[in-house]
């Protein structure tokens, strides 16, 4: 049991209640993925969780290329302005997310106007004019961008997205390139999700390495960290991230969540796991549509807390763990359908036992 002595160590007054943000005051910043109605202050509840929790934040989708340039010679600041100045209000540091991805990619980006793929030359020209239009405005007030998001395919290919079936992987050096004229003492990072797959961790080495050969800053590789009760291993995922860390470049933990379900594949047996965890089979997918069992959330406090841990043993390389998403009832992972308990805090916003471990002095 770590004991914080968080009066002492974070300057705080004796009595005042800890975050999480005191509580890795030392070691990395705490951030979290604010999305509309968090970012309006729609609620003062929520509104005070998030001032006392955290020193960081994301927006989960008002920097996005569909929301924010929704056509070619528009866009839309308003929300995204809300963000910046909702961060800067309460003293939480804003991250910019992000710059190219072809996922919500605005629909005209990559297209003339009888729907074909824009030649490279165009491409590269909406590219820049973007990255540039969005991150000037921002200059100053954003401390660093994900620049490029999710290029690479798990077995370590290059994902088949219109910016590469156009330019090819010369991409992501021209949007690197792009990003540092446009702001050039803003931190940028490229993102990705499942880093523990080998495949695609051998190839985030490649791209490290080729952005620094060719003389492009990169300041950090951000490893999302979806995560669940079975995956990833955190031996392997550490040694991953030390192994980036180790080609010159700082750690982002970006979009941390960790589901409380069962995972299920195509091939699973899913009788054989429905029988291990004494659930029908035909309940697999919303195994725990009221609340999570007591044993089952135990084991997810401790694997939180065992990753946690890792992260602060690992804080020299580590500079933000951000989570992507406040409590569960707002996380992206809870449906209706297949109900979920993936975040820190619960429904009502009471922190969870390893919330309580991390920041209670004892």
């Amino acid at each position: 049991m770590l004991v914080l002595l968080l009066a002492i160590s974070c300057g705080r007054k004796e009595n005042s209640p800890a975050g999480l943000k005191d509580a890795f005051g030392e070691d990395f910043l705490v951030g979290v993925a604010l999305n509309e109605g968090q970012i309006r202050a729609l609620d003062s509840a929520t509104d005070s969780v998030i001032r006392l929790h955290f020193n960081a934040a994301e927006p989960e989708n008002c920097l996005k290329s569909e929301a924010i340039h929704p056509e070619e010679d528009t866009y839309d600041w308003e929300l995204a302005d809300k963000y910046v100045d909702f961060c800067t209000e309460r003293g939480i540091t804003p991250y910019g997310h992000v710059l190219i991805w072809h996922s919500q990619l605005s629909p005209w980006f990559a297209v003339d106007e009888n729907g074909n793929d824009v030649s490279p030359e165009v491409l590269k020209q909406r590219m820049k004019e973007h990255i540039t239009t969005v991150m000037t405005r921002y200059k100053g007030r954003i401390k660093g961008w994900d620049v490029v998001n999710e290029a690479i395919e798990d077995d370590g290919s290059w994902r088949q997205s219109p910016f590469y079936r156009i330019l090819g992987e010369e991409y992501i050096p021209l949007a690197f390139q792009y990003a540092h004229e446009a702001d050039p003492d803003c931190e940028l990072y490229y993102n990705d999700y499942g880093m523990h797959h080998e495949g695609r961790h051998r190839r985030v080495l490649e791209l490290v390495g080729m952005l620094k050969d060719r003389g492009l800053r990169i300041d950090a590789v951000g490893f999302q960290g979806h995560m669940g009760m079975d995956y990833p291993d955190i031996d392997i995922f550490e040694k991953y991230m030390r192994e980036v860390a180790d080609m010159g470049v700082g750690i982002c933990i970006t979009e941390w969540d960790m589901s409380a379900l069962p995972t299920i594949t195509s091939s699973a047996d899913v009788a054989t796991l429905a029988q291990s965890l004494g659930i029908a089979p035909e309940n697999m997918l919303n195994p725990y549509p009221d609340a999570l069992p007591e044993e089952i959330s135990a084991q997810w406090n401790k694997r939180v807390e065992d990753f946690f841990s890792m992260f602060r043993r690992n804080s020299d390389i580590i500079r933000r763990v951000n989570i992507w998403g406040l409590n569960d009832s707002s996380s992206w992972k809870s449906t209706p359908r297949r109900r979920d308990y993936p975040l820190l805090f619960n429904d009502d916003l009471t922190p969870k036992d390893v919330v309580k471990h991390f920041t209670i002095s004892e």
